[in-house]
Formats: C-alpha cells, sequence, structure tokens
C-alpha cells in the first residue's frame, strides 16, 4: 500500500496538469482569424514608445562614488557606498559638471544626515526609506541646479558592516 500511494498522487497530478490545459487551452478559431495577433495593440505600444523617446531627460553618472560612514557609540559600526546619477533637462549636462563640486557637497551634507538620523541602520533599503533619501538628495541637487533637475537617481548600494 505504501507504494501504491505515490503512484496514485502522480497520476492524479498528470491528469489534473492535462485537464487544466485542456481547460486553458485557447481558441483555435481566433488564432486562425488574426494570426499575427491584433495590429492596433502594435501601433498603440508604437505610440507609448515615440513619447517616450521624446523625453528631453538626459541621464548624467556623478564621477565618483559617495562614502557615508554609519556612526553607533562615536565608532564608525559601517560604512555605506552610493553611486548616483541625475536626470536632467536635455542640455544640462554641463551644468551639472560644472557644478559638480557644489552637488557633491550638498548630496554629502544629505547623506550624513540621512545616516545620523538612522537611515542606514536595519532594513535601510526599504521602498519609504529610499524614498526619503532621493527626496532630499533632489531638493538638494534643486537647491545648486535649480529646476533643471529632474530626478535623482540611486544607482547603486552597499553598506559593509565594521
Amino acid at each position: 500500500m505504501s507504494k501504491l500511494l505515490p503512484i496514485l498522487l502522480i497520476l492524479m497530478g498528470l491528469g489534473g496538469g492535462v485537464g487544466a490545459g485542456l481547460m486553458l487551452r485557447p481558441d483555435p478559431a481566433a488564432e486562425l482569424a488574426n494570426p499575427c495577433g491584433d495590429p492596433t495593440a502594435f501601433a498603440e505600444k508604437q505610440e507609448d514608445e515615440d513619447v517616450e523617446e521624446a523625453s528631453t531627460d538626459e541621464f548624467v553618472k556623478l564621477s565618483n562614488q559617495f562614502v557615508v560612514p554609519v556612526v553607533v557609540d562615536d565608532r564608525i559600526s559601517a560604512l555605506v557606498v552610493l553611486s548616483l546619477s541625475l536626470a536632467v533637462e536635455a542640455g544640462a549636462q554641463e551644468l551639472v559638471f560644472r557644478q559638480e563640486p557644489k552637488i557633491r557637497d550638498s548630496f554629502l551634507q544629505v547623506l550624513f544626515d540621512h545616516a545620523n538620523a538612522g537611515g542606514f541602520d536595519g532594513a535601510f533599503t526599504s521602498s519609504g526609506n529610499m524614498e526619503l533619501l532621493r527626496r532630499a538628495l533632489l531638493e538638494a541637487a534643486q537647491g545648486t541646479l535649480g529646476k533643471a533637475v529632474s530626478e535623482v537617481l540611486i544607482v547603486e548600494v552597499v553598506r559593509q558592516d565594521a
């Protein structure tokens, strides 16, 4: 009996899979009517891609990573390394490179404040925590570059505990 039970379970699973496959099979008449799919869906997808291509944002990767110490009890307990990029208006890339020292300074201040507030403790990559950091970095970038910056992208983030 103990050898018969696994065989019965396998046969029941196989039968259930075949039955589900037959029930969920697409209607062959619909495929024969238009084997290439819905042509309007392709046209709509092309229009969406054209709108995305019309976006005037450029992405500027800041040249060096940001290293932020996490201090606990007057001791460095971890280091957080971040790579950041900026989404800027077309043609503002040169402005970013000219103002990069000021941008880095304001970003480091935001990152140090975030670390001192416990932002890099525990589950520091949670979506709410990262959104707070992005918003603070965006405000700092717009303080330096104005409305030319539309978004700050956190490209990489690594935490190394000491």
